[in-house]
């Protein structure tokens, strides 16, 4: 009963931001979409706009739903988040332009660039949004234009540009991670061992040709996705991670010769 509630509470919202001027389309994603959602887990929006509707408005809004907020936010891309007051849901709602999403899919998707390090994100955000709200019919060609078969250009690019940096490139990865370590800069170790775990991850999906989701629950999400996995796969990720430091590096070694035998 309390999902279904929720559910109502989003759909009322929804109609008040969908009625704004500067909005377009509005998108539901992240866990609740990908059916990974857990208890602890927020509802995602994407509302999309050449502007952004105004923060007193946003603030009024949310106002009508929540008692706890933070509204404009500039962290990451401009947001709201807000705990609902019926319930304690959080919500995390994010502004994007039109040209951003655009950009990201012609550059990736069509064109075939990659990153170091999740890579496909954005097209894996749009190809599992719930479409909430549509004006003109701008995010179902969108998610059109990503729900095509994994472009063998982009994984290969992927695979290349992710697996020289993990080792085999002046100052790689794995040569921070050994600096690091030498120093006993713990910071430092562990901001360069998740680097490596980005690209490393981001090696696996595309030789699976599978999206990256991102950056939470990617143990199992591999395990459940990806058929060719390198030996000692969930072990070796879990040491690096977290594991004692005098075993960081030989683990960041052993780990990029069985990505080797697969690729």
């Amino acid at each position: 009963m309390e999902i279904n509630r929720n559910l109502e509470i989003l759909h009322e919202m929804i109609d008040n931001y969908k009625n704004l001027k500067d909005v377009e389309a509005i998108g539901l994603a992240g866990s609740s979409t990908a059916q990974t959602a857990d208890n602890k887990s927020d509802y995602d929006i994407y509302i999309y706009g050449k502007q952004e509707p105004p923060v007193e408005t946003r603030r009024k809004i949310a106002q009508k739903f929540a008692d706890k907020m933070e509204i404009d936010n500039h962290y990451f891309e401009t947001g709201d988040t807000f705990t609902l007051k019926e319930g304690g849901k959080p919500i995390d709602i994010m502004y994007r332009h039109p040209d951003f999403i655009e950009g990201n899919i012609k550059w990736v998707w069509e064109d075939g660039n990659a990153s170091l390090g999740y890579t496909t994100c954005f097209v894996d955000n749009i190809r599992k949004t719930e479409v909430l709200y549509d004006k003109n019919g701008w995010l179902e060609g969108v998610k059109k234009r990503v729900d095509t078969p994994y472009p063998e250009k982009l994984a290969l690019n992927i695979i290349k540009k992710n697996f020289t940096y993990l080792k085999d490139a002046m100052f790689s990865y794995r040569d921070q991670i050994a600096s690091a370590v030498e120093r006993c800069d713990f910071v430092s170790i562990n901001h360069r061992c998740a680097a490596f775990l980005a690209s490393y991850f981001d090696i696996i999906f595309a030789k699976n040709r599978v999206l990256n989701p991102g950056e939470k629950k990617l143990i199992p999400f591999a395990l459940k996705n990806c058929k060719i996995l390198p030996e000692g796969f969930e072990n070796d990720v879990k040491t690096l991670a977290i594991g004692d430091i005098s075993k960081r590096l030989p683990t960041a070694d052993k780990m990029v010769e069985n990505l080797r035998k697969i690729l």
